[in-house]
């Protein structure tokens, strides 16, 4: 992994395999908005688990928020 991780320029010290289960969390979640069967196949017994893998944190909240105008930065 760290070896196509240097090749791709991606910093080596964020490159886990924890990073891509979380990575295909994410993308799963955001091709299907199935977050049943994407707990099934993660292993987890609670969606709450789940649910924290596919946010996409508070970046993209933030965007969100500034393009319905209401955060003013």
């Amino acid at each position: 992994m760290k070896a196509i991780a240097k090749m791709a320029g991606i910093k080596l010290q964020k490159v886990f395999p924890h990073n891509l289960r979380h990575l295909f969390a994410r993308t799963f979640y955001k091709t299907t908005k199935d977050l049943i069967n994407l707990a099934d196949i993660l292993g987890h017994s609670s969606v709450e688990v789940t649910r924290i893998y596919t946010s996409d944190g508070i970046q993209e909240w933030r965007r969100s928020l500034e393009k319905i105008k209401l955060l003013e930065i």
